[in-house]
């Protein structure tokens, strides 16, 4: 098949994207299709008479590391030739309506928040993944707590701030601050103190017009992916410092992951179970990953969704499912199949 590999974008989560797609490309090429790797933002810069031509064009792969800091996206939108205000790059909606399918390797805002799902939908283009729908539900983290807490999945009690709101007041302390449609754990952080929480509400407002404050839960931190419905192994996380914030998930040796999570049975199958819902509560499709926190006691809650994780080989999901005796590259043509199924 000819498939549009998509990742970049102008998120937080950027640098990570990149690293998905380009070994989501890499998979597929080696699976026998002809995937070609686009920035989003950047989109397809080159020339040709038919869209179709570039599948069969060498291919240029050429993107960075990434490092224990957060992208400088003023400095990527520098970069880019074309002068206008679009997150949107040069020819994206025509080569990606050419290829077979799109391949969603986006991470954060304009990917995984259900936009673009909701153009390529208008468009026609067909592409992997949950819906409009669904990818919004999950990113609102405000409206994800609420689904959930409907279905009777336990979440952390909180409230939502707005930047305009003249009652900013902390619900409690401790607290877990974190911007309301962000991903990475971007802007995160425990706050226990009045002096802390005014400097985690400023931080947190960089990113959004909504922020989340919610009472800290000392727990483990598990998460749990879900392909085609059902739950995969449990993976617990153990950063040597802090919690799971963007340094400790993306700079070396700074986190121990556990996999499959050394958990009694009864715990393991509560945490599969509540992923399971949680998929279906918030109207995902083929694959996601959900956030928990498992307290000393045996309670489970469940943070948040993530309907495009992170796809590198040494991200959550990929060592979830080799633990099920999923390879990656099996991984990559499973969710590529079903999602081609919503089309047939």
């Amino acid at each position: 098949m000819n498939i549009i590999v998509l990742c970049g974008g102008l998120s937080m989560e950027r640098d990570v994207s990149l690293i998905s797609g380009l070994h989501i490309a890499r998979a597929l090429r080696e699976n026998g299709h002809r995937a070609v790797l686009v920035d989003s933002f950047f989109g397809y810069e080159g020339t040709y008479d038919d869209p179709a031509e570039i599948f069969a064009r060498p291919y240029n792969d050429s993107v960075g590391a990434i490092t224990g800091d957060v992208p400088d996206l003023e400095a990527v939108k520098k970069r880019r030739r074309q002068a206008d205000d679009s997150r949107i790059g040069a020819n994206l909606f025509e080569v990606c309506r050419a290829a077979d399918i799109v391949f969603m390797g986006l991470h954060g805002a304009d990917g995984e928040d259900g936009k673009l799902q909701a153009a390529f939908e208008l468009e026609g283009i067909r592409y992997t993944g949950s819906d409009c729908v669904g990818s919004a539900l999950a990113m609102d983290k405000s409206v994800a707590k609420a689904v959930m807490a409907r279905h009777g999945i336990p979440t952390p009690a909180g409230r939502v701030l707005r930047r305009g709101d003249a009652d900013k007041s902390a619900p409690c302390f401790p607290c877990f601050v974190k911007p309301n449609a962000s991903g990475s754990s971007v802007g995160a952080a425990i706050v226990r103190t009045a002096d802390e929480y005014d400097a985690a509400l400023a931080a947190a407002f960089r990113y959004g017009e909504e922020v989340i404050v919610e009472e800290y839960i000392q727990g483990r931190e598990v998460d749990v992916g879900v392909l085609c419905g059902k739950a995969l192994p449990p993976i617990e996380i153990c950063p040597k410092s802090g919690f799971f914030d963007y340094k400790n998930k993306y700079q070396s040796g700074m986190t121990d992951e556990i996999c499959p999570a050394d958990f009694p049975a009864e715990t393991d199958a509560a945490l599969r179970a509540a992923a399971e819902a949680t998929f279906r509560a918030l109207k995902l499709a083929v694959y996601a990953r959900m956030d928990f926190l498992v307290t000393a006691d045996g309670r489970l809650y469940c943070l948040e969704a993530n309907t495009l994780p992170g796809m590198t080989p040494a991200s959550l999901l990929p060592k979830e499912a080799r633990a099920a005796g999923i390879a990656y590259n099996d991984l990559c043509e499973t969710i590529l199949r079903e999602s081609l199924k919503r089309y047939q």
